[in-house]
């Protein structure tokens, strides 16, 4: 009986149906789909011409290639080693990476389902200290890739088969020549015994036999690899960092890690053309007509550097050389190009740069068009074509964190008026900094058709700015950036005053770039974000307390900001804030731009930072939530309609330090006297029943307070529960741990606007519910005036009743649905015809905790159904969205879910109004808290989180909906190298004739291979698993296949049998396996076939065998098959293959069934075997 009453209470649940399966896949499927803005740790950098694709490479061994917006590829390497170095192939799809534990990839764009995917095919790898690979360099025909490695030689890479190339250019050859050459006398003795590293490697432009290699004590040298002589030998006096080649191919210049950069002339030896030049090495703006330029200041090394001819002037592009002293910390690259001269001043550190060009390799000039620098935190194109050299407007890659990210909010299906009206502005917004040319990057073809509806994207900013993204394809565009900070008295603007440009600063610096890691004033930053779509009315809520009210504008306006403070803990209280101070309002007229422009400044008292926000643009009112407390604030009127303090009046200090809940020494000792009491009776098995905490008490005049969970025990639900048809299985709840008091209880974590049943069952009322960090939901009741008295009339608020949940878990979000389940739209979508109208019977109430979901009745608040999602281990609900999930065939098939997150990372769907877990998925590790933190769903099942400071990982839950990559490479027909031919496979033998009439029996099938069965085996065998890596080298494999029949016209069965032999040799190892097959036939037509396979493994000690040894060993395994005696020949003119001619009689066999008595029998053995081996 006790085991009975036991499996009632702790019934396993039911596996859903097969349909319900099947609805399941039509409804919900987690995806990562693609990843929004700039690569974490960039570390390589490459460019293909003729694709016109553009490569970043990570230091977690990422590989990301771009072209058309929308043409997107990722790359993942095994492991986490940095990707050091990316070439491309040019037009054939294909680039190569170099990572830091010296191994080479080779990557491909293929085509897979439809879609082009990169895929890695090859690689390769170089051990050895001094084979660390320290520069390399791709032939102009793509055949060859130079790899200079540390102990001075440089191996060449064979790109077809992706194997070493026996051609070695050994760093003692190089330097016998140069001792052996007349014409080598400048060169220095020690330079010839040890010139260092190879630092630079580069293919001479019109003459591919030649290489400039370049050894990083100075020493530069002219190599023809294959006839392997010195043509000319330059020696420098400081350290080589980098080498290139003029178009014409007579000159090269070199730069240095002085600071200084050299031209030679390629047919001269000795000196070069002029003096070292040191840019930046006097104090004074130099002439740049080939004088002099060295000076007093010690410069940094030049790391790169392009001397690119054009019709005019040529450039000189380098990174690095400023002065050591005054700009060392500065990250630049200086463009020259006949009296201009400009250096582009960026935030982090220059990881590599190239430019774009349109001519072909033989035009006369190089032409650069675009000039592309890859720094640390992001991707900066210059048009080289444009007066002044302005920056591209990036399509993608954008800097995501030019300030920290804060916070987001997504908005789906923005109306098209609104979404022209954002574009606008940011195209006059970067009207004047930007350049105009088309985007040069536009490889590939991007297949995903235009969006209809417009997804927005906002993200919220330490510096107080606002930035508005095109969500609504892969690229995520920057649209438009919003600034606060213009509105406020910042102390940015004190540090500011007085201090102006200066004129003529040498060197002439341009701040180039979006990063901005330090922010002016850290109470700008942005923590929360509402917009209202239909109206274009925007809140934006700050880290001092500030709640910005804005409205999106056409045309320049000037105007003066209005300022409303409010008080939300009551000065009788005698609460004193020591945190930091509000900020200031402008009290002077401002102009601001088309966009958003704010009309008016909410300041909340105490100024802490703003946890919640709600807008109802229809009703005219705004809320704002902090630690403190809330407060409704009338947008029309611009005053104050309520506001309320959730701090515990008990444990308000006059301190200013953070709340502090003490328990008494004799409310301490009455809890541990219970839990010893409890912990009696438990082990007396005696349960103490518990006592009922009320229904409801009163808290307030006028106010309800409901204790929820007090009045039962847990795990009980009404009636209406049980009697639901929805319910399909008993619920796995699991204990929900004792919460300790902390010191947030007070803060306010959502606000949320609803029309709907609060004190009566037949009129809805307008109402603002507030959940927070204690587990109570607050709920106002709200008299709004009639719309021809909206102006003049005071909208009131009243506190109405109040929810306190038992456990006390803060409340994360609070949502009303109607009977069908639907979540109450917003009037103003519903008067634009955005939204159905809701149902207006019916409505629950469904409060989500960090703990678990519980829905209510309304308006008797009455539980109807709980989920406990909490268990030991920490889980807790970090984000909830509720979403309508549609069928991915049936369009008029949906359902309304609730989804969230854990701190564990984990995704769940919940049904509603059941709050059954449909599906979980596990998303994110748990160690990334930013990433967990920053979260935010979409309307539609999809989402968004901080894969790291400057990426955001897209994913979706719905099978319907989704946002992935879809482009194509087209390349030219025969770019790519053919795949090497496969070896030709063996002609298959001939089917033996039939003896006496009898049909031949067929060979048994191979039984399962061995995993060190080499690639070369029988084309029977080619369905094998590939080797394994430790595998033996030397393998073979022999197949002896003996058939025997057998009639006995006295005897009325029939036995036909076919016997296989299968040898696989090793260098140590013979493995055989033998399968029969017997059929036994009766005269009745009865037969029956039976199958056997025996294996034997021979070890021999050595590693080679004569033919002796072979024929023995074979003749050995062969003799072990019962009653059959072999007898081996040699090799014969007629069959060159080893032959087994003779089988002699067979025994009589003892069978299973029965004795069978067989006669005299006759069969012929094939024994292939490969006679260099053998």
């Amino acid at each position: 009986m006790a085991s009975k009453i036991k499996g009632i209470f702790h019934r396993k649940p039911h596996a859903p149906s097969a349909e319900r399966q099947r609805i399941q896949k039509e409804l919900f499927a987690f995806n990562k789909t693609v990843e929004h803005g700039f690569p974490h740790k960039p570390s390589a950098l490459a460019y293909d011409p003729k694709l016109k694709l553009l490569a970043v490479g990570t230091q977690s061994g990422v590989i990301k290639i771009y072209g058309a917006p929308g043409v997107e590829f990722i790359g993942v390497h095994e492991g986490e080693s940095a990707v050091w170095q990316l070439f491309f192939l040019p037009e054939q799809g294909r680039i190569i990476s170099l990572l830091q534990d010296n191994s080479l990839h080779l990557w491909e764009v293929n085509i897979k389902d439809g879609n082009s995917v990169l895929e890695e095919v090859k690689s390769f790898s170089l051990e050895g200290r001094l084979k660390k690979i320290s520069v390399c360099c791709l032939s102009a025909d793509c055949k060859t890739l130079y790899m200079g490695t540390e102990g001075g030689n440089i191996y060449l890479l064979n790109v077809a088969t992706f194997d070493m190339d026996e051609l070695i250019i050994y760093q003692d050859v190089v330097m016998q020549k140069l001792r052996d050459s007349s014409s080598s006398f400048s060169v220095p003795d020690d330079y010839k015994v040890n010139p260092g590293p190879v630092e630079a490697i580069a293919q001479h432009p019109t003459d591919d036999e030649k290489l400039l290699i370049g050894y990083n004590r100075g020493l530069i040298v002219v190599w023809h690899p294959k006839e392997l002589t010195a043509e000319q030998t330059f020696v420098s006096n400081q350290q080589l960092e980098s080498l290139c080649w003029h178009r014409d191919g007579l000159r090269f210049t070199s730069a240095h890690n002085d600071g200084s950069y050299c031209v030679w002339n390629a047919q001269e030896s000795s000196q070069p053309e002029k003096e070292p030049v040191i840019p930046y090495g006097s104090k004074n703006r130099p002439i740049i007509d080939g004088e002099e330029m060295n000076g007093p200041f010690p410069c940094k090394a030049i790391n790169k550097l392009k001397y690119l001819t054009t019709k005019s002037d040529p450039f000189m592009i380098f990174s690095g050389g400023m002065p050591r002293a005054s700009y060392g910390d500065r990250h630049c690259v200086t463009v020259m190009q006949g009296n201009k001269h400009v250096v582009l001043d960026f935030t982090s550190k220059v990881i590599d740069f190239f430019t774009m060009s349109d001519v072909d390799a033989e035009y006369e000039f190089d032409e650069p068009h675009t000039l592309v620098v890859l720094v640390e935190e992001e991707i900066v194109f210059i048009d080289l074509q444009s007066e002044g050299w302005p920056v591209f407007n990036l399509p993608y890659l954008s800097s995501l964190h030019a300030s920290a990210i804060t916070c987001q909010q997504h908005v789906s299906n923005v109306p098209s008026e609104l979404w022209d009206k954002i574009v606008a502005a940011g195209e006059q917004q970067m009207a004047n900094n930007t350049s105009q040319r088309e985007w040069p990057m536009n490889g590939g073809k991007n297949l995903a058709e235009l969006p209809t509806p417009h997804d927005l994207l906002m993200t919220g900013h330490e510096d107080g700015t606002v930035r508005f993204w095109d969500a609504s394809t892969v690229s995520l565009k920057f649209l438009y950036k919003l600034s606060t900070a213009q509105a406020f008295v910042t102390e940015a603007d004190h540090a500011d005053a007085g201090v102006g440009e200066t004129e003529g600063e040498w060197p002439p610096f341009r701040k180039v770039g979006n990063f901005d890691p330090f922010s002016d004033d850290p109470r700008l930053g942005i923590q929360r974000i509402v917009l209202c779509p239909v109206s274009g009315s925007l809140l934006v809520g700050g880290t001092a307390g500030q709640v910005v009210i804005l409205n999106i504008g056409t045309e320049e306006v000037e105007k003066t900001v209005e300022s409303f403070p409010i008080q939300i803990v009551g000065e009788q209280d005698k609460f004193v804030w020591k945190g930091h101070e509000s900020l200031g309002v402008k009290e002077d007229a401002l102009k601001f731009a088309p966009g958003f422009q704010p009309s008016m400044v909410v300041q909340a008292q105490p100024p802490a930072s703003i946890t919640a926000l709600a807008l109802q643009t229809s009703w005219g009112l705004a809320g704002l939530g902090t630690s403190h407390g809330f407060a409704l604030f009338d947008t029309v009127q611009k005053k104050l309609v309520s506001a309320h303090c959730t701090l515990n009046p008990n444990d308000l200090s006059s301190t200013g330090q953070p709340m502090t809940r003490k328990r008494s020494m004799a409310k301490s000792l009455r809890a541990s006297i219970r839990r010893l009491r409890k912990r009696r009776d438990h082990r007396a098995g005696s349960p103490k029943k518990e006592r009922a905490e009320g229904g409801a008490s009163g808290s307030g005049e006028g106010v309800q307070t409901t204790d929820i969970d007090a009045d039962k025990p847990e795990g009980k639900e009404d009636s209406g529960a049980k009697s639901s048809p929805t319910r399909e299985m008993a619920q796995v709840e699991r204990k929900i741990e004792a919460r300790s008091d902390d010191t947030k209880t007070s803060m306010v974590r959502c606000l949320y606007f609803a029309n709907t049943f609060v004190n009566d069952s037949q009129v809805a009322t307008p109402s603002l519910w507030c959940g927070t960090n204690a587990g109570s939901v607050i709920i106002y009741v709200i008299s709004i005036p009639g719309a021809d008295k909206r102006d003049t009339d005071a909208v009131e608020a009243m506190i109405s009743k109040e929810i306190r949940l038992k456990h006390g878990a803060p409340v994360v979000s609070l949502v009303i649905v109607d009977s069908d389940t639907y979540p109450l739209p917003d009037p103003i979508d519903v008067q634009n015809e955005r939204a159905k109208p809701p149902n207006m019977s019916g409505h629950s109430l469904i409060v989500c905790s960090e703990e678990q979901f519980k829905v209510f009745h309304l308006p008797s608040l009455k539980p109807f159904r709980k989920t406990k999602l909490t268990a030991h281990d920490g889980s807790k609900v970090r984000k909830v969205s509720y979403i309508n999930f549609r069928s991915r065939s049936d369009d008029n098939y949906s359902e309304n879910c609730i989804s969230c997150l854990t701190n564990l990372g984990e995704l769940a769907i919940y049904s509603i109004p059941a709050l059954k877990k449909q599906l979980g998925f596990s998303a994110l590790r748990k160690e990334n808290v930013a990433g967990i933190q920053s979260l935010i769903f979409t309307s539609r099942g999809e989402g968004f989180y901080l894969l790291s400071p400057s990426e955001l990982e897209r994913f979706s839950l719905s099978a319907r909906y989704f946002t992935e990559p879809m482009c194509m490479l087209e390349l030219p027909e025969g770019m790519r190298p053919p795949p090497p031919e496969p070896e030709p496979e063996p002609a298959p033998q001939e089917p033996e004739a039939p003896v006496d009439g009898h049909p031949i029996a067929e060979e048994a099938p191979p039984a399962e291979e061995p995993a060190a069965v080499a690639e070369e085996a029988a084309p029977a065998e080619e369905s094998a698993p590939p080797a394994s890596d430790d595998a033996a080298p030397e393998t073979r494999t022999e197949t002896t296949t003996v058939v025997v029949q057998e009639t006995d016209m006295d005897d009325p069965m029939m036995i036909q049998s076919g016997t296989t032999v299968k040898t696989v040799k090793t260098s140590s190892t013979t493995v055989v396996k033998t399968e029969r097959t017997l059929i036994s036939s009766s005269s009745s037509g009865d037969q029956k076939v039976v199958k056997t396979t025996e294996e034997t493994v021979i070890t021999s000690g050595g590693d080679h065998q004569t033919p002796e040894e072979l024929h023995n060993e074979v003749d050995e395994l062969l003799a072990k098959i019962p009653n059959i005696s072999v007898n081996l020949e040699g090799d014969t003119e007629e069959n060159p293959d080893i032959t087994l001619d003779e089988v002699r009689e067979y025994g009589k066999d003892e069978q299973a069934a029965g004795e069978v008595h067989s006669g005299d029998a006759s069969a012929e053995v094939n024994h292939a075997a490969d006679e260099q081996q053998a």
